[in-house]
């Protein structure tokens, strides 16, 4: 891969890879005759995912809900702007009244008068470890959720299934973290330096050489923020007179590192390959708008785990591609790694892949890791090019010495180099649980978005008003849940999102699933009727024009 100025930094021999004849998923894009030149029988897994769509009543009745909170919501701005009711949002000051105002868009029109009727269910402080059990201060408004106060008293061992603990290594202190104590003290909290200065410690190369390794490939490099790991090391690697063709459904980390890098950017739908491929013919074929000259690079940015939808990125056919129209690959496998693959080694080995398909691995250390970070992996001359030209290797301060070692730690836990199977069986844990709590939920009746495999369950609610009473109720009854709504999600596409931990026990899962099926009758939101998706994007692969 050359940098925007000249110069090599990744990426030589593309190397063929092969798809098994039964594959249904790529049968029609193209990529099949690319990925038929050798045997590979783990090349194609079966992905059985879904989307299934609501029922015509409940879209209906979510827009009327927005529709009568917006009318609601135009009222009440009527009032306070007539001094009638008191405003407690921002506003423009009197004296820059004829300046262009700086909050009157729609996002804080629906902060004002919608999010601000539910916005207890977030930010709720939590006071213990982020475990399969923790801890959380209750606390209550006097003013219709502009302002919070603490009552003193905290409810004890709520059911965690919200934090992205999925091998549950996010844990209060116990004997298996003393190396991390021992850093601690040797070391420090801070380094008070750039990676290109003097932040550069010998436990930061050790866990560099152990992530390369735990990937199986040449070298890795590490961030101290996952955000920043997608975000400052994208405009690294393409700028002006590049294209980047970025799933719909990529993390904000993405879209920010896109969007600052300079390079030209469009969209295909989320994992429709018809989408990608026709943007990858138009681009080879047509060249820089008006110019028409060949695209610098062209790199192809997904998700290894989709985090709002629980899918997975197909990856089989999006190598068949990448390798047909001589593109580069940039995988995001913040959620991926270390929940999915026999071994926890993310998408390539749940696929059962060469990680040299992918020339940029990425991911973080926030979710099953327990820890903070993240790491850009691939061929070294990749990484060496990064270790000069990273904007956060350049400007941002290096990982917190025992926050490595926490890492370190746990990929030794994973690998089976502490001399225990602990790791290995928390996975197994993890996909098992995974599974069961997916099937009882379909049992149940619930709409639940994604891969059969993803840690990630989104159970859709639709109304706004559902997601509120949902998460309410549930931690009365000491379940801790995470509802979404706008503007992560789609408008009438408001959910709960569940992540499943190795931690969790049978008897907390069936807790859990014992409270909403209570919910799901009190709230009627057993949409389920086994129906296809409506939206081509996430099912149909003959659709592949994008909406304006």
């Amino acid at each position: 891969m050359a940098d925007p100025g000249g110069g090599a930094v990744c990426n030589g021999t593309l190397h063929s890879q092969s798809e098994d004849s039964h594959s249904e998923n790529c049968t029609e894009n193209g990529a099949v005759r690319e990925a038929q030149q050798n045997g590979n029988s783990n090349f194609y897994k079966p992905i059985v995912e879904s989307f299934e769509e609501a029922p015509l009543y409940a879209v209906i009745f979510t827009y009327m809900g927005y529709g009568i909170g917006t009318l609601f919501g135009y009222l009440r701005d009527f009032l306070r702007n007539r001094g009638i009711e008191k405003c407690n949002a921002a506003v423009e000051r009197e004296e820059q009244k004829d300046f262009v105002p700086l909050y009157q868009n729609f996002e804080n029109f629906y902060t004002r008068n919608i999010y601000m009727r539910i916005r207890d269910n977030w930010n709720r402080p939590i006071c213990s470890a982020p475990g399969a059990l923790f801890d959380v201060m209750e606390r209550v408004s006097d003013d219709y959720n502009w302002t919070f106060r603490f009552t003193g008293r905290i409810i004890k061992d709520v059911i965690n299934m919200g934090s992205y603990n999925f091998l549950g290594l996010a844990a209060k202190y116990d004997e298996s973290m003393r190396t991390v104590k021992d850093v601690l003290e040797t070391y420090g909290l801070g380094v008070s330096s750039t990676r290109q200065e003097m932040g550069t410690l010998d436990k930061h190369k050790e866990l560099e050489d152990l992530v390369a390794k735990f990937l199986n490939v040449e070298a890795a490099m590490v961030f101290g923020m996952g955000f920043a790991t997608n975000s400052m090391n994208i405009p690294a690697l393409v700028g002006k007179g590049c294209l980047i063709l970025s799933d719909e459904l990529n993390h904000a980390s993405l879209v920010l590192g896109a969007r600052l890098s300079g390079a030209t950017i469009r969209i295909f739908k989320h994992n429709n390959m018809q989408s990608l491929e026709k943007l990858l013919r138009d681009a080879v074929i047509y060249g820089q708008p008006r110019t028409r000259r060949a695209w610098k690079k062209i790199l192809i940015l997904v998700e290894g785990i989709y985090s709002m939808e629980g899918s997975i990125v197909r990856l089989p056919q999006i190598v068949a591609l990448k390798k047909k129209y001589k593109a580069y690959l940039y995988i995001d496998e913040a959620h991926s790694i270390g929940s999915v693959g026999p071994s926890g080694r993310g998408v390539v080995e749940f696929f059962g892949m060469d990680p040299r398909d992918v020339d940029v691995c990425m991911g973080t250390f926030t979710k099953s890791f327990g820890a903070s970070g993240g790491y850009i992996a691939g061929r070294k001359d990749l990484v060496d090019y990064l270790r000069v030209h990273s904007h956060s290797a350049a400007y941002a301060t290096s990982m917190s010495p025992p926050v490595a070692e926490q890492i370190i730690r746990s990929i030794k836990f994973i690998m089976g180099l502490d001399g225990t199977t602990q790791g290995l069986q928390r996975v197994q844990q993890l996909a098992k649980n995974t599974r069961y709590f997916r099937q009882r939920l379909k049992e149940m009746g619930f709409i639940i978005y994604g891969h059969e495999e993803s840690p990630v369950v989104p159970l859709l609610l639709y109304m706004p008003a559902k997601l509120a009473a949902f998460a309410r109720h549930l931690l009365k009854r000491k379940i801790g849940v995470v509802v979404v709504g706008f503007p992560a999600t789609p408008l009438a596409e408001g959910r709960a999102r569940f992540c499943v931990s190795a931690a969790h026990t049978q008897e907390m899962l069936d807790t859990v699933l014992e409270a909403l099926d209570k919910m799901g009758d009190l709230l009627h939101a057993k949409y389920s009727r086994h129906r296809k998706s409506a939206r081509p994007e996430l099912y149909d692969e003959t659709s592949f024009e994008l909406e304006d």
